[in-house]
């Protein structure tokens, strides 16, 4: 949070940018100095000292107090002033057998991408509730989470406005009666978001990148169908959710384009782990976890030849994906080359 001092030299303008919450806060003091955007705080406080009565003097000193503290509570709410995240670290803890996972620690750090691979049923979605929960060795696995290679605070696990993990789950309904943009502006408008109406673009416009069919911000958002749910959610988690880590389950099943959601996420600088049993998405990765038995059985650093063979296996989806476009267009594929 700015300092006294630098409150005191910013003029209205500048503060309603760099806090948008505190539109409302001026628009409740008296007189209209407030409203004018090119007097610093400080040029407004002194005018109104001298103007008030000796029954009623104005304490500027009180006044930034309570400003700060105002704008220290609006961002623990909002989660602008949590604390960035540049490693999340998992310690081990123990399998379904209760056998300890044999790794010293796992980092994971902004940006990169890292695929959870196993059989249904051996404990992928457990190793990404560990990880959602902030687990401190008190869930069914033992594991323990770090943040920057502390223990996280409370706030951490608990605090309405700092959340350390947003969630894509494999099934996604709205049953707001909203359109798409208006579910945007209220999520923009919730977390106080400057600029709010140019995100909200970015998002409608991104999510159309990732979607197969286009929808636009006026479509309801009880009308989209499956991938246009989860294309307009990763969207938004990417560019509104202050969360530092995303954690998505079958992202394969989702109807959209993988990579671009993948690069979309990484490309906000977001920590992003993902559950799979897609071959090309956990090669995209780099690394995989795998899970055996409920435990961590390895940690596998995608290598140089797996890169390679990715690239065949992209030609070969993509293959794949013409002609489900063709299908789906009712066009006939009798006679192509593929």
């Amino acid at each position: 949070m700015a300092s006294k001092e630098v409150l005191l030299m910013s003029n209205m303008l500048k503060l309603k940018e760099i806090y948008p919450f505190l539109e409302t806060f001026f628009d409740q003091q008296p007189g209209e100095l407030f409203k004018q955007e090119d007097l610093t705080l400080q040029q407004i406080l002194l005018e109104m000292e001298e103007s008030g009565s000796e029954d009623n003097v104005f304490d500027a000193t009180l006044f930034v107090d309570q400003l700060q503290e105002f704008i220290q509570q609006m961002e623990a709410f909002t989660g602008v002033s949590s604390q960035s995240v540049d490693v999340l670290t998992i310690l081990p803890g123990k399998d379904k057998s209760g056998n300890a996972e044999t790794f010293d620690a796992l980092h994971f750090r902004k940006s990169t991408i890292t695929s959870i691979v196993g059989p249904t049923g051996s404990g992928k979605s457990r190793l990404l509730a560990d990880i959602e929960w902030v687990a401190q060795a008190d869930t069914p696995t033992a594991r323990t989470i770090l943040v920057n290679n502390e223990k996280p605070t409370v706030d951490w696990r608990f605090a309405s406005g700092k959340k350390l993990v947003a969630q894509l789950s494999q099934n996604m309904n709205f049953v707001m009666d909203l359109s798409v943009r208006e579910f945007l502006e209220l999520h923009a408008s919730s977390r106080m978001i400057a600029g709010a109406a140019e995100i909200v673009e970015r998002i409608i416009h991104a999510a159309n990148e990732l979607a197969g069919e286009k929808f636009s911000g006026e479509t309801p958002i009880t009308s989209l169908s499956g991938g246009q749910s989860r294309a307009l959610m990763i969207a938004d988690t990417a560019m509104l959710s202050s969360s530092p880590v995303v954690l998505i389950d079958e992202i394969e099943n989702a109807g959209i384009d993988r990579k671009k959601a993948l690069q979309i996420l990484t490309g906000e600088e977001k920590i992003v782990l993902m559950a799979t049993h897609d071959p090309i998405l956990a090669l995209m990765a780099d690394q995989r976890i795998v899970i055996k038995n409920g435990g961590i059985h390895r940690v596998v650093q995608t290598s140089a030849a797996e890169k390679n063979m990715l690239e065949g296996l992209e030609e070969a989806d993509r293959k794949l994906q013409t002609l489900r476009t063709k299908l789906r267009a009712g066009e006939s594929i009798v006679d192509q080359s593929f």
